[in-house]
């Protein structure tokens, strides 16, 4: 078997060094902290809507206890350790969701679209040269994070299935050949890996589609994976700090759950859109330089 060595990754693995400084640079040109917290802040702004926004969906066709239970495991993921902040207002909001009425519905929807939306224009803006070359069209723009939701409750209705089948399974020991077998410890693994598995869906995703143009689909796939790893790595790190280290609660209070979702959210941002900046920086890597200017005097070979 041959392997063929594209020019863009011939650039890279020439220098390394050379092309991990000009993803730093370039993050930091188009001021990636600042994004990812402006994707942070909305995200915050978005998830309890959004969250509400699937569970209702779902809860006309499933039980709203296993949906719930479902979402909790998913904001664990995605929350660090104060996910029980966040269920508490999304179970109490799903208690009284049908005084809401048509117009409170619409502002439903308005107010989940807003991480996707500012997600799309920071990926833009990492992917400007994608930008001058291809332009989407501002319909497509508004249904997106609508398409975005209808897919991850789908994903999470698929999930229910599954965690209801294991719980059951664990709740009824399995006999065999005069033995028998607890799938208990089996069935939470089980559930943490689907729900890794899909955060590495939901980012290729995003990668994916995000950006205006095409990206190759296993770029997209080795970029969400990382993405998701660092993600764990980065998670489970939050929760060590601040149940152990920090003095969030001591500083700010009953506003300490808002802080570490905030910080959370950021961090995720971050290792999101420098994954965005590393296949961008991949991609510039096989441009052409730019010509060299001929100076006063000099002919130009013909």
């Amino acid at each position: 078997m041959h392997w063929r060595i594209t020019h863009n990754a011939r650039v890279v693995i020439l220098d390394p060094l050379g092309f991990l400084k000009r993803v730093i640079t370039g993050f930091r040109a188009n001021q990636g902290l600042l994004l990812a917290g402006a994707v942070a802040y909305y995200t915050l702004l978005s998830i309890v809507p959004m969250a509400a926004l699937i569970l209702i969906l779902l809860s006309q066709v499933m039980n709203q206890q296993e949906l719930l239970a479902t979402a909790r495991e998913y904001l664990q993921l995605i929350a660090a350790d104060r996910s029980e902040a966040l269920m508490s207002q999304i179970s109490s909001f799903l208690k009284d969701w049908r005084v809401m009425g048509g117009t409170g519905l619409i502002v439903l929807l308005f107010f989940s679209s807003f991480a996707f939306t500012v997600l799309e224009n920071a990926m833009s803006m990492i992917f400007h040269h994608r930008v001058a070359v291809h332009r989407r069209h501002f319909l497509l723009s508004a249904i997106l994070p609508y398409l975005y939701i209808v897919l991850m409750a789908l994903g999470m209705l698929v999930v229910s299935v599954i965690s209801g089948a294991l719980h059951y399974a664990e709740a009824q020991p399995l006999a065999l050949f005069g033995f028998t077998f607890s799938v208990g410890p089996a069935a939470k693994l089980l559930l943490y890996l689907l729900g890794v598995l899909g955060e590495v869906l939901l980012l290729t995703s995003l990668y994916l589609v995000m950006p205006v143009g095409r990206l190759v689909f296993r770029h997209a796939l080795v970029g969400g994976a990382t993405a998701a790893v660092l993600w764990e790595l980065t998670r489970h790190l939050l929760v060590w700090y601040f149940s152990t280290l920090s003095l969030v609660n001591v500083i700010y209070g009953s506003f300490a759950s808002v802080i570490v979702i905030l910080l959370s959210f950021e961090a995720g941002a971050i290792i999101l859109l420098l994954g965005a900046q590393v296949i961008a920086e991949y991609e510039r890597s096989g441009l052409a330089p730019p010509p060299t200017p001929r100076g006063p005097g000099r002919r130009q070979p013909g």
